[in-house]
C-alpha cells in the first residue's frame, strides 16, 4: 500500500554481481515512477586475479572488484539508497577499499582500506542524478586504479522525462594500461603502453582485434555512458564522421549542451553522450588525443539496418531490483 501522501518506499532484497562474471547486457531502459524510493543492495569482492586485455590472449596481473576490469555498472535511480558491503578476499595480498563518486559520506569512515579476508558495509543515497566512476582509493591510489579498480555508477533521474529516451545504450571506460603492473613510478611518470576502452587494446575495432564493433540502426538514438577511469590522462571523446547531438557533463540533465564536435572528460570524470546516425557505415568512437587513440582507444560503431544488442559489461539492472522490491507504508 502507498502512503497518503503519494509517497512510497521500497526494499529491496541482495542485488548479485556474480563472481567471475564475464558477459554483461546492453542496458535497457527501467522505465521507474518517479515516486518510488528503493534500498539497493550491492556486494563487491575484491579480488586479484588475471584478466585477458587484447584479441591474442595476453594476461595482465590485475586488482579487480569481483574479477572484471572494469568493474561491473551499478545502476540506480535519484533517491536510492545503496547499501554496499565489500568484501576484500583472505587469499588477497593488499588491502582495497571503494569509493563511490556518487556518494555524499563520511571519507575516513566508509572510504577506508580494509585487509585481505575483512568487509566493510555503509549506506548512501544517490541524491544527484549522472554518470559516476567509482573506484578503489587505497594507497598508492594511482596503482590501484591503473591495475583494473575502477568502474562505473549510474544515476538515472527521478523524472523519466529529464532527458530523451535513447534507443540503444552503451558504457565505456577509458583507463591508461600499464604493462608493468608493479612500476608505480612509472605510472607517477605517466610511462603508459596503452589507452583502452572496457579492459581492452582496441576491443571493439574489428579490423586490429578481431573482435565485435558496437552496432546500432540507422535513425537510433544511440546513447554513451562515459566514463575517464585515468589514472592521469584527459579524454577527448569524438565520434569520427559525426557529431554529438547531446551531451550532458557528469551525465547531470541540467549540464546540457547539444551539437558537440569533441568533449573533454578529465579523470574520474563523465558524460552522457548520445548521437544520431542517419546513414549506414562505420563510425569511430576515439580520444581525439590521437596518441591516446592510437595506442588502443578505438571503438567502432557500426550502423546497419540488422544491428544486434550488443554485451559490454556486466551490470546491475534496475528491472531486477524492481523485480524483488516490495512497497511499504
Amino acid at each position: 500500500m502507498c502512503p497518503k501522501n503519494g509517497s512510497s518506499q521500497a526494499t529491496v532484497t541482495k542485488v548479485p554481481l556474480g563472481i567471475g562474471l564475464t558477459v554483461g547486457i546492453v542496458l535497457v531502459s527501467a522505465g521507474y515512477s518517479p515516486a518510488v524510493a528503493r534500498t539497493v543492495n550491492v556486494e563487491f569482492t575484491a579480488i586479484e586475479t588475471e584478466v585477458v586485455i587484447d584479441g591474442q590472449g595476453t594476461k595482465y596481473k590485475a586488482w579487480t572488484y569481483n574479477g572484471q576490469f572494469p568493474g561491473p555498472v551499478v545502476r540506480v535511480t535519484e533517491g536510492d539508497t545503496v547499501h554496499f558491503t565489500l568484501h576484500n578476499l583472505k587469499t588477497n595480498t593488499y588491502p582495497h577499499s571503494m569509493d563511490f563518486h556518487a556518494a555524499e559520506t563520511d571519507f575516513f569512515k566508509n572510504y577506508r582500506a580494509i585487509n585481505a579476508g575483512e568487509s566493510l558495509t555503509y549506506d548512501f543515497v544517490a541524491k544527484k542524478p549522472g554518470v559516476f566512476a567509482y573506484h578503489c582509493g587505497a594507497p598508492p591510489m594511482i596503482q590501484h586504479i591503473a591495475r583494473g579498480m575502477i568502474g562505473v555508477i549510474i544515476v538515472d533521474p527521478k523524472n523519466p522525462k529529464a532527458m530523451p529516451k535513447a534507443d540503444r545504450e552503451y558504457v565505456l571506460v577509458q583507463t591508461e594500461l600499464f604493462h608493468n603492473p608493479n612500476d608505480v613510478q612509472g605510472m607517477f611518470d605517466r610511462k603508459y603502453d596503452h589507452v583502452i576502452f572496457n579492459g581492452g587494446i582496441f576491443k571493439y575495432h574489428p579490423m586490429v582485434t578481431g573482435g565485435k564493433a558496437l552496432e546500432a540502426k540507422p535513425g537510433e538514438r544511440v546513447r554513451f555512458y562515459f566514463v575517464n577511469g585515468g589514472p592521469n590522462n584527459f579524454s577527448a571523446l569524438h565520434p569520427i564522421a559525426e557529431i554529438w547531438d547531446d551531451v550532458w557533463a557528469s551525465g547531470n540533465p541540467a549540464n546540457h549542451l547539444r551539437g558537440v564536435q569533441t568533449y573533454v572528460v578529465p579523470p574520474a570524470g563523465g558524460a552522457i553522450l548520445d548521437v544520431v546516425v542517419e546513414a549506414e557505415g562505420a563510425y569511430p568512437i576515439v580520444t581525439h588525443s590521437l596518441t591516446d587513440a592510437l595506442r588502443g582507444a578505438i571503438a567502432i560503431l557500426v550502423v546497419k539496418k540488422d544491428a544486434q544488442q550488443l554485451t559490454l559489461l556486466p551490470y546491475v539492472q534496475p528491472a531486477e531490483a524492481v523485480l524483488h522490491s516490495r512497497v511499504t507504508n
